[in-house]
């Protein structure tokens, strides 16, 4: 297995979708519409069967769950031509952006001890769904964000307050990190770095030696925080759908 496809097999798995059915390598994850990435195609690998053949599957899946169809296409590989071939198209109407880098980095660049008021938890609290979530998580958004083997909450509390918030989850030597949040009120204070720092801590406790961030390409401050803790790009994915 290449280390792109190993890489996005990984985060699939960090990332579960409510129903997520095999076709060959290819997998067809659809979770009430919330995320891309739970709600695509992933198309690495052999489908088992003519690309576009595999697209009408990815369509009927898509009908079948009441999602839009779409395809999680890394950007050049060999699916991204045939998926182009088939008549998709990228999907630049996407809420999230259409394009994501894939950035990994090495834990132990930023691993640091967990300050005062830092914590990872083992289940979510209430005020850590109020800012991942916006309110009441929706059954998709608890399976998503609350499924996993090994899954840590992070937060940052300060006078009581949740004011920073970050999911992870270990799968093999990798810790998938996503949904960081911050409250405008404590943005380019040091908690994003140090919720990020105790995190990585966690990880290496359970094994995990490198993280894997997908990020939207529009999302400059994240880019920002995550090169400054030693992350760089290892691949992009783009979303595609029926033209």
């Amino acid at each position: 297995m290449d280390s792109v496809t190993e890489l996005e097999q990984r985060c699939a798995d960090a990332w579960p979708a409510l129903v997520d059915e095999p076709l060959g390598q290819w997998r067809l994850r659809a979770a009430g519409g919330f995320t891309g990435r739970a709600n695509s195609a992933l198309t690495t690998g052999d489908p088992g069967l003519p690309v576009g053949l595999a697209l009408d599957r990815v369509i009927s899946f898509a009908t079948t769950h009441a999602i839009k169809p779409a395809a999680h296409v890394v950007v050049g590989s060999r699916a991204e031509s045939g998926v182009a071939a088939a008549g998709w198209r990228v999907d630049h109407d996407h809420p999230g952006g259409a394009s994501s880098y894939v950035l990994t980095g090495a834990l132990r660049e930023f691993a640091c001890p967990k300050s005062e008021g830092v914590s990872v938890e083992p289940l979510p609290s209430p005020e850590w769904w109020n800012l991942t979530a916006q309110g009441n998580p929706t059954v998709a958004q608890k399976h998503v964000l609350g499924s996993g083997d090994v899954v840590g909450f992070g937060e940052v509390r300060r006078e009581g307050v949740v004011v920073a918030a970050v999911r992870g989850a270990v799968v093999g030597d990798l810790l998938h990190i996503a949904r960081l949040a911050v409250v405008a009120s404590a943005r380019r204070t040091g908690v994003a770095r140090a919720l990020m720092g105790a995190l990585a801590a966690w990880g290496l406790e359970r094994g995990a030696t490198r993280c894997a961030l997908q990020v939207a390409e529009h999302n400059e401050p994240a880019l920002r925080l995550y090169a400054s803790l030693g992350c760089t790009e290892h691949h992009q994915y783009r979303y595609w759908v029926p033209a």
